[in-house]
């Protein structure tokens, strides 16, 4: 019996306080209600037949103070978050001594104030610790036998009323046993449903973080609503996005009410945005019937294409809620994994016939060379000898001469070529930096084009990340082109260099006077090997794309441009919160 009962005390789970604090009121509002309606049914009853019998001194003073005491400790509880179950057990004490009085004056158990003594002992076992739960209920049993006892004295020993008493006493402990059974189950219910819904909000949180760094964009419409939508779809889509608004969270109550709030005008500004940029988009997301699923590849407009995205794969998906997942995949991973096997090819080509190439052209050169300067020797030696007759013997060595010379340019150009084919398939993969242009720009120009005419203008002071080696590879290709080109066309050669910003992007944009690109050069100006200048080998932009690639840049040519215009297109690296980029410098004509 000994460890029973220590094993019962030391299972002491008691409810959460929140819970605690919403039966404590419900209990308390409970009591007052009792009082009530006990003085009223005392003065209801105190009329039998004709003859009215006003309720004792004793009644009226108890259930009057009973009341007073019940509103008190009422408006106590509510008002006052402290000490809860102090000021239950307190009243739960009250109940049992006032209930305990009643009893006396009604002389004898009755059903009545029986199952009123059976709520205090079950509400004890449920809101209060078990060893006070244990002491409230012995205090019942006490005060029931006791007055018994004491009425026995007063007035007749009647043992049906003391059986009675006994039979109550008991019932007080199988009741306490079953609330305290049934207390501790809710209360291990209660831990294990907190449990879960810590696991779902660490799950939550997981999923929201996943979410948010996908490179994938997410967007879930239900009933023809945006109900979500991570930072990749805003920038897939060239959407402002508050990189400072979370989804709401389960956890932290205090403010998640205005959190849901700006989250909720944040996918409404989305949605509108989305339907006003990207109508074709939505329409199609939309039209997809309810259980079936698309892809398809979706253009971005005019006005998303500054964006360093071109094209779009889009997958719906339904869900089993019937709403729809919309997964916007980047293209550029695939046209880079393209670029990658296309490399690898080449250099798999370049390596194995590289060597095979270069050591009979350095012996052809070799060997112009020597040629060239045995004519050489021979025309100085004619020359010295005045009495020797040259006739056609000098016409002929003055022809072959030429021929040695053309001999010897032709193999140091396709050396070049060789030696840019070697370029594209030894390069590694980007060593990205950040790069600050407006600082890093005249540097690199004092470097490498002192004494050339190219102008820089900086309208921004943007940030990108970029292997610095590449790029200047990329620029000086860019800009010896537009000196060549511009020089054909104008007798002072010069190019212009822009930078400025366009939503998320830095734009560089590399300028120059030539003639620009024929239509029908269009479409191949990036292959390798395609050029319209004879001194050029035809990988000088084809190198410069597959650089810009490799650091997740776009080059492209804007015929739409009065000027000839090669333009970089390159993520910004300091656009931390997305829309935040200073806007005011951007020139939109141009896009």
């Amino acid at each position: 019996m000994k460890p029973a009962i220590t094993h019962y005390l030391h299972q002491d789970e008691t409810l959460p306080l929140i819970q605690l604090r919403r039966l404590g009121l419900i209990y308390s509002s409970y009591r007052f209600i009792v009082g009530l309606f006990s003085m009223l049914m005392v003065y209801i009853t105190a009329q039998t037949g004709n003859i009215v019998s006003l309720p004792s001194f004793l009644q009226q003073t108890v259930l009057s103070f009973y009341i007073l005491l019940s509103l008190i400790l009422l408006g106590l509880f509510y008002v006052v978050h402290k000490k809860m179950r102090r000021q239950l057990a307190f009243g739960l004490v009250l109940d049992v001594t006032i209930l305990s009085l009643l009893l006396y004056t009604a002389g004898a158990p009755d059903l009545q104030l029986t199952m009123l003594y059976m709520v205090v002992v079950a509400a004890s076992f449920m809101l209060l610790h078990s060893s006070q739960a244990l002491i409230i209920t012995l205090l019942a049993i006490i005060f029931v036998i006791y007055q018994q006892f004491f009425y026995a004295i007063a007035n007749s020993m009647n043992l049906a009323n003391l059986g009675n008493a006994l039979l109550m006493s008991a019932s007080f402990l199988a009741v306490g046993g079953l609330s305290w059974s049934i207390s501790y189950r809710l209360v291990q219910l209660e831990k294990v449903a907190a449990s879960h819904a810590k696991e779902v909000e660490r799950l939550n949180v997981i999923n929201q973080e996943v979410i948010t760094q996908m490179a994938n964009g997410v967007i879930v419409i239900d009933n023809q609503h945006v109900v979500l939508a991570n930072l990749a779809a805003h920038q897939l889509l060239s959407l402002p996005y508050n990189a400072s608004i979370s989804l709401p969270s389960v956890s932290d109550e205090a403010d998640s009410s205005t959190r849901h709030e700006s989250y909720t005008e944040l996918l409404t500004d989305f949605e509108q945005q989305l339907s006003k940029q990207h109508t074709q988009l939505l329409h199609a997301c939309l039209s997809v019937s309810a259980g079936q699923s698309c892809t398809f590849t979706y253009d971005l407009p005019a006005v998303a294409n500054a964006s360093i995205f071109g094209k779009l794969r889009v997958h719906i998906i339904p869900l089993k809620d019937g709403s729809k997942l919309i997964m916007l995949e980047d293209l550029r991973r695939e046209q880079a994994s393209a670029q990658q096997l296309k490399l690898a090819s080449l250099g798999q080509l370049t390596a194995s016939i590289a060597h095979e190439i270069r050591n009979p052209l350095a012996a052809i050169s070799q060997a112009s060379q020597l040629l060239m300067e045995d004519v050489i020797e021979i025309e100085e030696s004619n020359t010295a000898d005045e009495n020797m007759v040259v006739g056609n013997s000098n016409v002929d060595l003055s022809g072959n001469y030429e021929l040695y010379k053309m001999i010897f340019a032709q193999t140091k150009r396709v050396n070049r070529i060789i030696e840019d084919v070697l370029k594209l398939s030894r390069q590694q993969a980007a060593s990205q930096q950040s790069i600050v242009l407006a600082e890093w720009m005249p540097t690199f120009l004092e470097n490498y084009f002192q004494g050339h005419d190219v102008f820089l203008r900086v309208k921004t002071q943007p940030t990108i990340s970029f292997d610095t080696h590449q790029l200047e590879q990329v620029l000086i290709n860019l800009i010896n082109n537009g000196l060549r080109y511009s020089s054909y066309a104008q007798p002072h050669a010069y190019v212009e260099i822009e930078i400025y910003c366009a939503d998320n992007d830095v734009i560089i944009d590399v300028l120059d006077d030539g003639a620009g690109v024929s239509t029908e050069s269009l479409k191949h100006l990036f292959n390798p090997f395609f050029t319209t200048d004879q001194a050029g080998t035809g990988l000088g932009l084809y190198l410069s794309q597959a650089f810009c690639e490799a650091n997740q840049t776009r080059l492209l040519y804007i015929p739409e441009h009065k000027k000839t215009c090669f333009r970089l297109i390159a993520p910004s690296a300091d656009a931390g919160t997305y829309g935040s980029m200073n806007k005011k410098n951007v020139n939109k004509s141009v896009l």
